[in-house]
């Protein structure tokens, strides 16, 4: 495989219109082909010819974080969208096991997915909202731009996007609503609960 070519678009794990009417086939096409696309190309651009072209993604997302900003503006874009759309499922299971434990001790389903909806409304601009594991417990982080925990060594086990390509054709400028509507209906416990386990 050429440098030019060594990341490509990794398939979605659902039909292009798995999500509606949270999510439309419409902002999946421009999201997952337009956006997602370019942040892989770009990547795949920046890093011919330099000491990340034999890296995966993971290791250039950490290694560029604090020394080449546009690098890891792109790879570190490419992941969190490769993690969000794994973070959204189209089956409504209910955490189960640890991970249902760790929400128990948190404070409970609804308490937890009411402070993602708040820190992903409260993020000024574009960004993320995430929840983590830290030192046992988790966490909910948002964070601007391409920035997440991932990044810093953090444990991930859901990210959703707040840029406004995310929700802006299907929910114009309601970002809570779109985060509410996610976070009721589409989240992937399952994909949580194994990021958990990790």
């Amino acid at each position: 495989m050429s440098v030019a070519t060594k990341f490509e678009l990794p398939p979605l794990p659902y039909d292009e219109n798995a999500l509606e009417p949270v999510i439309s086939a419409r902002t999946i096409s421009f999201h997952y082909g337009k956006h997602h696309k370019a942040y892989i190309d770009k990547t795949n651009k920046l890093i011919a010819g330099t000491r990340y072209a034999d890296m995966d993604l993971e290791e250039i997302v950490r290694e560029s974080h604090a020394h080449d900003a546009e690098i890891f503006h792109n790879a570190s874009q490419a992941w969190n969208h490769n993690f969000y759309w794994h973070s959204l499922g189209t089956h409504s299971a209910r955490p189960t096991g640890k991970l249902a434990a760790a929400i128990d001790e948190y404070g409970g389903l609804e308490k937890l997915k009411k402070d993602m909806a708040e820190k992903g409304e409260a993020q000024f601009g574009s960004g993320w909202v995430w929840l983590v594991e830290k030192a046992g417990k988790l966490a909910v982080q948002k964070s601007t731009n391409a920035e997440g925990p991932f990044a810093k060594g953090g444990k991930c086990l859901i990210g959703l996007d707040v840029w406004e390509h995310a929700y802006y054709l299907d929910y114009q400028n309601e970002r809570p609503r779109y985060l509410r509507a996610v976070l009721d209906r589409l989240i992937d416990w399952e994909f949580a609960a194994d990021n958990l386990s990790k």
